[in-house]
C-alpha cells in the first residue's frame, strides 16, 4: 500500500510540474505576441534560443542561428506597419520531459493593407538554463 502511495504522489507531482511547464511555454508565446504587436521584433526573439544552433524552418532551406532568423524578420517585416497584428492559435503542447516541449499550433497576421496571410507552425521547446527557449522553429 505504501508503495503505492508513493507512486501516487510521484506521479502528482510530475503531474504539476509538466502543468507548470506548460503554462511556462504558452506565456513565451503569449510575450512573443505582445512584442510582435508593438513592433518589436528584438522582444520577439527572445523567446528563441540565442545561439547558432538555433534552426529555423520556412519555405526553402533551413535557416541556422539567431542572428541569422533575426536578420530574416527583419527583412521580411520592415518596421511595425509591416508586421501587422499577429495572432496565435495553440492546438497542442506536450510537455515531453522535463527539459522538451512540442508545440504545434497556427498564426495569423492581420496587415494594414487587409491581407490576412496565416499558416501553421511546430516548435520544439528546450529548458535552458531554467527558461523555456524554442531551439526549433518550422513555420508555414
Amino acid at each position: 500500500m505504501k508503495k503505492l502511495l508513493l507512486v501516487g504522489l510521484f506521479l502528482l507531482c510530475c503531474s504539476l510540474c509538466f502543468a507548470q511547464d506548460r503554462e511556462a511555454v504558452i506565456k513565451v508565446l503569449s510575450t512573443q505576441q505582445l512584442a510582435w504587436n508593438k513592433g518589436d521584433i528584438e522582444g520577439f526573439m527572445q523567446g528563441y534560443w540565442k545561439s547558432d544552433s538555433l534552426v529555423f524552418v520556412t519555405k526553402g532551406a533551413p535557416l541556422y542561428g539567431w542572428q541569422a532568423t533575426i536578420e530574416r524578420y527583419k527583412k521580411a517585416y520592415p518596421g511595425k506597419a509591416g508586421m501587422g497584428e499577429l495572432t496565435f492559435t495553440i492546438l497542442k503542447v506536450d510537455v515531453l520531459d522535463d527539459h522538451n516541449a512540442f508545440v504545434l499550433g497556427g498564426w495569423g497576421l492581420k496587415l494594414e493593407n487587409g491581407q490576412t496571410p496565416g499558416g501553421y507552425f511546430t516548435l520544439w521547446f528546450r529548458k535552458i538554463n531554467g527558461e523555456w527557449k524554442i531551439v526549433c522553429d518550422h513555420t508555414s
